[in-house]
């Protein structure tokens, strides 16, 4: 019995015909199965996300995809995860020798990213936006004293730095290196209402979710990081008490990107932590289509998507299981919608496709933060990354925004197949969203590899930008991203179709990709 028999059969599903189907129906079946409420939401080390696996290596096998992995299709990541016991745990606030004890899950959350110590107390410092640009000659952190010390800092940056060199210098191991050169044992992170996603009330019930950290002592750094907090920003004068300063002030400044104070708060914090720690493991799913050119073929256009999502975790409008059908199940169904045109279309490609389908990225990219570094390819084989996450076909597709377009000549690539398809290409919209960061190009870019991400687009102000926004309010990270919801599959269908034929060029152009000479990844440039 074949693999994509074995999931079909465990879950008493129609399995997906390889005939002609209209427009999307494919897409959307792939995305059915892997958001179903047996699937469980796909948790790392979860059954579900096991059999969510044998899912997709079934359907690349049945595309005729050789196996990638390092046993068959798959890569097995080892994790270490982490959930908050919050009834032993505490922040408390200390004043004049005065305590008052802050509310988890109301005024703040402490977060699982960081594996905390049991107690930490310590002065706390507002820090601004808490970055370090030296590009810019831009630090928040110069002439503090922060050693030993919790910093405080509003996320987000000034408008002075540009987008992708602002999110860059966010990013965990960019902030967390100075960060711990200043001697900073903790953090807490205020939440930048222009940049937020979903509501506090909503996004703080992510903090029961297990987070995790890679098991692996080359890939695992704390910066001696003890502590990491989140501020609901509607509480934030509590922390500002004395010191001068308002919430109200900073986070006007911070609405409109402006330069933030720094100064120390009268206050500092004690906390005490909680945790229960178990080990798991769990697979990536890798599958090659191989190239046809004699020399090029031993190059790989990798395609990327991530398979998990947040799993079962507390109940919202009675509903507990978080699907993940638009997070990321639906950029997985466009690999597998692809892989199929390709196994009807027969191509010949020049390079050999790679599809990389990850797991952890819910968790801070941690899956391809470890394929990128440990390829089941040579490093130097790996040429480019296209990566579909979340792209959301709400509505007709006209327009696609393209992260990393103008870092690479991947942005030529990828004009040239929109314009032949009619659809208008965008920079990033938003970039105080430091949506650059958080999906799985990112690591392939620290590696040097050029990459793009891509999301269905839309003008400013308009009804698609209202549609977008209220799915991000009702739907991102919340039980109802499931097959309930309205999608158009003919924007999908139209999607898939541009992420098949961009593919195709890449994979035929003769010169490998090269980042842009002005771009600032360059740096990360493969042999230096």
């Amino acid at each position: 019995m074949n693999l994509r028999l074995i999931a079909a059969v465990s879950f008493g599903l129609v399995l997906l015909g390889g005939d002609a189907q209209p427009d999307g129906q494919r897409w959307w079946g792939h995305v059915r199965y892997l958001a179903d409420d047996k699937l469980e939401g796909r948790l790392p080390g979860s059954e579900g996300y096991r059999r969510a696996a044998i899912y997709v290596a079934g359907e690349f096998e049945r595309a005729g995809l050789k196996a990638g992995g390092v046993s068959g299709y798959f890569q097995p990541v080892k994790f270490k995860s982490r959930e908050i016991v919050e009834e032993g745990s505490s922040l408390t606030l200390v004043r004049h020798g005065a305590e008052e004890a802050l509310r988890l899950g109301e005024d703040a959350t402490i977060s699982m990213r960081v594996d905390p110590a049991d107690s930490v107390e310590a002065s706390l410092v507002f820090v601004g936006y808490g970055l370090t640009v030296p590009e810019m000659k831009f630090d928040d952190l110069a002439g503090l004293d922060l050693r030993g010390k919790i910093a405080v800092y509003v996320s987000g940056g000034p408008s002075s730095i540009p987008g992708a060199l602002s999110s860059h210098y966010q990013s965990a191991d960019e902030r967390g290196e100075f960060l711990a050169r200043a001697g900073v044992v903790g953090t807490c992170t205020v939440m930048n209402p222009r940049g937020m996603d979903v509501p506090w009330t909503r996004s703080a019930l992510a903090r029961f979710q297990p987070a995790m950290s890679l098991d692996d002592p080359e890939l695992k750094r704390s910066f001696g990081q003890k502590l990491s907090v989140t501020i609901n920003p509607e509480y934030l004068d509590k922390w500002l008490a004395g010191s001068g300063h308002s919430a109200e002030e900073i986070l006007a400044l911070a609405k409109e990107r402006k330069p933030l104070p720094h100064f120390p708060l009268v206050a500092g914090l004690k906390a005490r932590t909680r945790v229960h720690s178990t080990e798991v493991e769990s697979p990536k799913v890798v599958a090659v289509l191989p190239g046809s050119d004699p020399k090029l073929k031993e190059e790989y256009l990798v395609l990327s998507a991530h398979l998990d999502h947040l799993g079962v975790g507390r109940p919202i409008n009675g509903d507990s299981i978080y699907n993940g059908a638009m997070d990321d199940a639906s950029g997985v169904a466009t690999l597998l919608d692809i892989a199929e045109q390709l196994h009807k279309g027969k191509p010949r490609l020049k390079r050999s496709l790679l599809f990389a389908i990850v797991t952890g990225e819910e968790k801070g990219l941690l899956g391809s933060k470890y394929f990128a570094m440990h390829p089941t390819v040579g490093t130097q084989q790996i040429v480019a990354d296209l990566n579909v996450d979340m792209f959301l076909p709400l509505y007709p597709f006209r327009i696609l925004t393209v992260y990393g377009l103008d870092e690479s000549d991947l942005g030529k690539q990828v004009r040239a197949v929109a314009e032949r398809l009619g659809i208008r290409i965008q920079i990033d919209q938003e970039p105080e969203r430091n949506i650059f960061i958080r999906s799985d190009q990112y690591s392939f870019i620290r590696q040097g590899v050029p990459s793009l991400f891509f999301k269905v687009g839309y003008e400013k102000g308009s009804r698609e930008e209202a549609i977008a926004r209220q799915w991000l309010k009702e739907r991102y990270h919340a039980p109802s991203d499931d097959v309930r919801q309205p999608v158009d599959l003919k924007a999908a269908s139209d999607f898939n179709r541009l992420i098949l034929a961009l593919a195709e060029a890449v994979a035929n152009q003769t010169e490998r990709p090269q980042w842009n000479q002005d771009s600032f990844f360059r740096r990360f440039k493969k042999g230096g």
